[in-house]
C-alpha cells in the first residue's frame, strides 16, 4: 500500500479523533508507518486559532466577521500544515508515513460558509490545496453531537446547536457534490463497527 492522506471530517462530538487513532492503530499493526496530524495545527498560527476558538485572543464582535477572519487564518494554518518542513503532511509522506488528518479544507467550507459571498472567499482561499487520497465523513445528529461535548472543561464557540445544525447542512451538501474518493459513515454506530467499514473501504480501494 501506497504512504496515504486521509481526512476525517465532521461535526463537533463525532468521533473523528477516535476514528483517526483507531485507524492509526490499524496501519502500525500492519507494519505501516502512520501519523495523526490535526487541523488547526500545532504550529504557531494553528495555536493562535485555538486560542481564538477558546475566546482567549478576540477578534471583532461580530460572528459572520469572525468567520472570515478564521477563513483566512485557517488556511494559512493550512499551508503550514502541508508544507512546512519540519513536520508537514507532504515532509511526513515523504519519509515513508500514512498521514491521517482529523479536519482539511472541508472543514472551512461547513464551519465559515453561511452566504454565497462567503462561500465564494473560502473556496479561493483553498483553491490550490489538493484533495486527499481519501475523506471520511462521519455523520451524527447534532443532538448527539452536543450530549457528546457536554462535559467538554472547555468549549469552543462553535460548540453551540445552531452553528453544528448549520455547519451538519454544508457537510452534507459538500460531500454530495464532491468528487474526490470519500466515504459516509453513520457515527450513531459503536465505534469498531464504524472503524471496520472504515477499515473495509481502505483495503477494497488501496490494497
Amino acid at each position: 500500500m501506497k504512504n496515504l492522506f486521509i481526512v476525517f471530517e465532521g461535526i463537533d462530538g463525532s468521533g473523528t479523533s477516535t476514528q483517526s487513532n483507531l485507524l492509526k492503530d490499524y496501519f502500525t499493526a500492519k507494519g505501516y508507518q502512520a501519523v495523526v496530524t490535526y487541523e488547526p495545527s500545532n504550529g504557531p498560527v494553528g495555536n493562535l486559532i485555538r486560542q481564538a476558538l477558546k475566546r482567549r485572543v478576540f477578534f471583532v464582535n461580530d460572528s459572520q466577521k469572525f468567520d472570515e477572519q478564521m477563513a483566512y487564518l485557517f488556511a494559512a494554518d493550512r499551508y503550514d500544515h502541508l508544507f512546512n518542513e519540519v513536520d508537514g503532511v507532504f515532509k511526513l509522506i515523504d519519509d515513508n508515513f500514512t498521514v491521517i488528518s482529523t479536519r482539511y479544507f472541508f472543514s472551512s467550507l461547513a464551519y465559515h460558509w453561511n452566504t454565497q459571498e462567503d462561500w465564494e472567499l473560502v473556496s479561493s482561499l483553498n483553491d490550490g490545496f489538493p484533495n486527499p487520497d481519501l475523506v471520511i465523513y462521519i455523520d451524527i445528529p447534532v443532538e448527539m453531537a452536543l450530549t457528546r461535548i457536554r462535559d467538554r472543561s472547555v468549549k469552543d464557540i462553535y460548540e453551540n446547536q445552531e452553528k453544528l445544525a448549520k455547519v451538519r447542512k454544508n457537510y452534507q451538501e459538500i460531500f454530495s457534490k464532491y468528487e474526490g474518493l470519500a466515504l459516509q459513515v453513520d457515527g450513531t454506530e459503536e465505534k469498531g463497527a464504524v472503524h471496520q467499514k472504515i477499515v473495509r473501504f481502505i483495503e477494497e480501494n488501496f490494497d
